[in-house]
């Protein structure tokens, strides 16, 4: 066992090696937007744009050789010198480590609540097939992954913060993090993400439950008197979160790419997903550079815990010392 995991951290660090040099290749071959905007200005005031277009590479650097700024580049990434912002005028990690917090806020409780009640529902929807209970699980699956995320938050905050006034229109972030008024603007984010999510968590695991309510080991362990909790929990469920912990892992890397940028930009909610927002529009390329490494760190330590699991949770699975 501790061979393999020694193996995936390897694994991990090649990985991300590879990843972070493919990153500075697509830089290289990607046209510099400052650099053509600084040589439109120095044109437009008479100016020798081939003089300004040099300084700007000097002052970045960018006249080195490509090994040396190969170097450089993977050496400030693992010191997390990530580069200057120009459109917010700091560094980019000082950015980063500024918006993080309004997305832990939302993400970590919509993942848990997803997880967990996601999984719960399905579980007893494949215990109890056919039943309004299937039904009305599988209902909410179909809605939870049919209905724009963007939509139903646009719809949530007309209802219960324009008309009903429950909740805020728009995120503030100058509350305390552990106060109730914050906890009132972040209800309707939480529930958006958690919305999608359960119905996801709650398709696989029913579906993957599905595979060993009539197992042969499951009849053996009723025929022996095993009561239902220990049934569901050991002989049900925990050879179910084996796929289902590779699923955990997607979700939580759809929720960072795709859903944080919809839900911050409704909510007014200034997170990672709104920072990468903003600097993709802005043409910020440090920042979106840097925005770009949190979501492949996630993915590759994600895949690593994910492998590591599979041999907690399936006694079957032993990957041994070879």
């Amino acid at each position: 066992m501790r061979w393999y995991v020694a193996r995936r951290l390897a694994w991990a660090f090649v990985a991300t090696f590879v990843i972070l040099t493919i990153t500075f290749l697509l830089l290289e071959i990607t046209p510099d937007a400052q650099a053509a905007q600084l040589q439109f200005q120095a044109a437009q005031g008479g100016g020798d744009a081939e003089a300004a277009r040099e300084a700007y590479e000097t002052r970045r650097g960018l006249d080195a050789p490509l090994w040396e700024r190969y170097s450089n580049y993977m050496v400030n990434v693992f010191t997390l010198e990530w580069g200057w912002s120009d459109t917010r005028s700091q560094p980019v990690i000082e950015a980063i480590l500024d918006a993080y917090p309004y997305s832990l806020m939302y993400g970590v409780p919509a993942v848990l609540v997803s997880t967990v009640v996601g999984i719960a529902i399905g579980l007893y929807s494949a215990t109890h097939q056919y039943t309004l209970a299937d039904y009305a699980g599988t209902f909410v699956a179909f809605f939870g992954i049919s209905i724009p995320n963007f939509w139903f938050g646009i719809i949530l905050l007309l209802v219960f913060a324009v008309q009903l006034g429950w909740v805020p229109v728009l995120f503030d972030p100058n509350v305390a993090t552990f106060s109730v008024q914050n906890a009132k603007q972040l209800i309707l984010p939480v529930f958006v993400l958690t919305t999608a999510a359960i119905a996801s968590e709650m398709r696989y695991a029913r579906a993957e439950s599905l595979e060993y309510v009539n197992a042969e080991f499951v009849k053996t362990a009723k025929a022996k008197g095993a009561d239902g909790r220990r049934i569901l929990t050991r002989h049900i469920l925990r050879p179910a979160l084996v796929p289902l912990s590779t699923i955990l892992v997607g979700d939580l890397l759809g929720l960072i790419l795709t859903t944080s940028y919809l839900v911050e930009v409704v909510f007014g909610i200034p997170g990672l997903g709104r920072l990468s927002l903003d600097a993709i529009l802005n043409q910020d390329t440090a920042l979106v550079l840097g925005t770009t490494f949190i979501p492949v760190f996630i993915a590759v330590i994600g895949n690593l815990l994910q492998d590591i699991a599979y041999t907690v949770l399936d006694p079957r699975i032993d990957f041994g010392d070879r």
